[in-house]
């Protein structure tokens, strides 16, 4: 798969078919296990999704297994859900699973491990569906955590109001669950600060730090999906929201998945948009990210492994240019937080790639990013702050103190051409 120019290097990709959403990504018997939403067979979206299912020892080079979970057994699709592990290391996987005919609204089923290895899973009952009385038009995506006296599930829900919602469930044992009613909502229209649509996706509560923190996916008809998430407090069953904000920008980032990381947490996003031009396979994931609470916002940098994964020696470029590997890790540093600077990459002229051709140009200046690709472009605010740039490849990811932004990119040549100008300096990494 490596010698496919198409294809990102250290961003999982399928062999064939249509790939969406990352999903339980565990530390489990000597390496990670990745699993996410797939359709082997075609490289368009189908209500009849798959589980499938990744190993890699680094987090950034993925050997792909085996479909985890299919339909059939009353499962017409296995959508989204999570992966939990209890205190003995014993697993189980939480899964949306649907009926054709009444897709929107799923129902939360769970599964078991045949074996160690994680390969094969035992589907068993279904443990959580949309409650008597709640007027909901979308439910799906169950996430499981532990708040200190039980289990708790968080099922993303649309009303039929135009109230996007987090229903929640309680257990003692992962096997029998209570409805425990509406954890956290907010109108689509309510605009202070951010607007997070009218239903969310893949809700993922969790702590970072001293907090809890709310992630969802916003999805809104016409509307550019994306991250948004919410600093607060678990209060009686209760997610009480003290700030929400933005965490990604972009076309690309959707249906985030958060991780566990040490003692802090990671998330891992499904990349819109990233597809092979002969047309095998569709969709990618992120490298993953780490998250941490600074100055009341969460923000996400490039996992340790990516820095990890540089090799030799780093090339500096100030008002100039320089041709890099495909897969790069950039080092954008401005001289002040006012600096104005612009980064932009090209081809490397080989393979049918014009080293003329413009395939991304990123502007910086007065604490504000804008990235164009094509005649597309977008903003995210950076706060003054020095960012990092991930190529590889037909993806690009941008990190910053104040979000993240992903976009896909022209290009498949081994290497690309960086001109810098303005007020600021890239030191770039190849990433083996």
């Amino acid at each position: 798969m490596h010698d496919d120019a198409a294809r990102p290097r250290l961003h999982f990709t399928a062999r064939s078919g249509w790939i969406n959403d990352p999903l339980g990504l565990t530390f489990h018997a000597g390496r990670f296990h990745l699993f996410y939403q797939y359709v082997p067979n075609q490289t368009v979206w189908v209500t009849e999704q798959c589980w499938g299912h990744a190993t890699s020892v680094d987090l950034l080079h993925w050997a792909e297994g085996e479909v985890a979970l299919a339909p059939g057994d009353g499962d017409d699709g296995i959508w989204s859900g999570c992966l939990v592990r209890r205190d003995d290391g014993s697993a189980a996987l939480f899964y949306t699973t649907i009926e054709r005919a009444t897709a929107q609204i799923g129902r939360a089923r769970l599964a078991r491990p045949v074996d160690d290895a994680w390969v094969a899973w035992t589907k068993h009952d279904v443990v959580a569906e949309l409650p008597d009385g709640v007027g909901a038009v979308e439910f799906r995506d169950p996430f499981v955590v532990h708040d200190g006296t039980a289990w708790r599930m968080v099922i993303g829900a649309g009303l039929a109001d135009g109230t996007a919602a987090a229903l929640t469930y309680v257990s003692d044992d992962l096997e029998a669950w209570s409805y425990d009613g509406i954890l956290a909502s907010r109108h689509g229209s309510q605009d202070d600060s951010v607007r997070t649509g009218a239903m969310w996706e893949c809700p993922q509560l969790f702590r970072l730090g001293d907090r809890w923190v709310l992630a969802v996916s916003v999805w809104d008809p016409g509307v550019e999906r994306f991250e948004a998430y919410a600093i607060g407090d678990l209060v009686g069953g209760r997610f009480l929201a003290e700030t929400w904000a933005r965490l990604s920008y972009g076309p690309s980032y959707y249906a985030g998945s958060v991780f566990a990381d040490g003692d802090t947490a990671g998330l891992i996003y499904w990349l819109v948009g990233v597809a092979d031009p002969a047309g095998r396979w569709t969709g990618a994931h992120s490298v993953p990210h780490r998250l941490a609470l600074e100055d009341d916002r969460v923000v996400a940098r490039p996992h340790p492994a990516v820095a990890a994964a540089r090799s030799g020696e780093p090339v500096a470029i100030r008002n100039g240019s320089a041709r890099v590997a495909r897969t790069a890790d950039l080092e954008w540093t401005l001289d002040a937080p006012t600096a104005t600077g612009e980064l932009t990459v090209g081809g490397d002229g080989r393979d049918g790639d014009a080293g003329d051709d413009v395939h991304a140009r990123l502007e910086v200046s007065a604490g504000s990013l804008v990235v164009h690709v094509g005649d597309r472009s977008w903003t995210m605010p950076t706060g003054g702050g020095d960012l990092r740039v991930l190529l590889d490849g037909p993806v690009l990811e941008v990190f910053g103190a104040f979000g993240t932004l992903a976009a896909p990119i022209p290009g498949n040549g081994e290497s690309r051409t960086i001109l810098v100008s303005g007020a600021g300096q890239v030191r770039a990494h190849e990433l083996r």
